[in-house]
């Protein structure tokens, strides 16, 4: 009787200690491309806005349990929205062993928001690579891998192989986009016994970069403040820095915000001198009064 009594409430202890359903950020997408063209999408489905300041995405490289390369987030992810993460690496990086190139201008345009690409970030994973999301308090919110478990070149779908690449089973995490099935709602909290990809995960060819930025979930969720209700334009973009840019919007009576690539922000008013931005990359969100709001990528080169 004493046994069973354990077993139930082992198993009520870790029912508790799960996430529910919709109500906390998880990975979306995973991004593995050539050079370093990696990316991490983050996705939002419960009810309410999240401050990301909370959060951070961590690597625990080639088998690591512990002293991750960590990010930490800023910004806030709207109910409903996908947000990605890539490397900002525009210069040539010495990793290691080696010079690396910079990332393919398409791809970074693709991305929301970017790492300062410089070595070492958690964005110079290779498909070996754990990757997590946590809240700056230590709670882990989803696991991509396997944290303390090294592949070999990547996991696979050989399940013989624990999913590793031991038996020569089919790369699933290097050079692949991977989109999370919208039947998943909730983040992986526990580090799996095994990590299978092919579970929650839909494999996409490499450089995939259409989907960045916006995903599919069962989650009931209404997105109707974001991408909604208030449209606008931005040109000429890209711009030459100095140029100046004019916003054509749907409405009236809008509050303009700047963030950098990294999603701080820069500056908040009616009214922003753009021809003052040095080159790179930036997001110009608007914000009515009845709280709809939109955000678009600004390019000066």
């Amino acid at each position: 009787m004493k046994k069973i009594y354990i077993i139930i409430c082992s198993i009520i202890l870790a029912a508790s200690a799960s996430a529910q359903d919709c109500s906390e950020l998880f990975i979306s997408e995973y991004v593995e491309g050539p050079g370093n063209n990696n990316a991490i999408e983050i996705y939002n489905p419960t009810g309410s806005t999240i401050d990301l300041s909370e959060y951070s995405i961590n690597r625990y490289g080639n088998g690591a349990s512990t002293s991750p390369d960590s990010w930490p987030l800023s910004g806030s992810i709207a109910s409903g929205q996908a947000i990605t993460i890539g490397n900002g690496q525009v210069d040539s990086v010495w990793v290691s062993t080696y010079w690396s190139l910079p990332v393919d201008p398409t791809f970074l345009a693709a991305c929301d928001y970017s790492c300062s690409g410089i070595y070492p970030t958690p964005f110079y994973f290779n498909g070996d690579d754990a990757i997590t999301l946590e809240k700056i308090n230590g709670d882990i919110v989803d696991i991509f891998g396997k944290v303390g478990e090294d592949p070999g070149n990547a996991w696979t779908d050989d399940v013989t192989a624990g999913f590793t690449d031991a038996n020569g089973g089919t790369w699933w995490t290097k050079r692949q986009t991977l989109v999370r099935k919208s039947s998943v709602k909730k983040g992986v909290t526990q580090n799996p016994i095994l990590f299978n990809p092919t579970a929650e995960y839909d494999s996409l060819p490499d450089a995939t970069y259409s989907g960045m930025g916006s995903h599919s979930c069962d989650c009931a969720v209404s997105s109707v403040n974001y991408k909604t209700g208030l449209d606008f334009s931005i040109y000429p973009n890209p711009m030459i820095q100095g140029e100046s840019v004019q916003i054509i919007s749907s409405k009236n009576n809008y509050e303009i915000r700047l963030f950098d690539m990294t999603g701080n922000l820069i500056s908040s008013r009616d009214e922003i001198n753009f021809s003052l931005l040095s080159s790179g990359f930036y997001h110009i969100e608007l914000k009515h009064r009845d709280g709809s709001f939109n955000q678009k990528k600004l390019i000066v080169q």
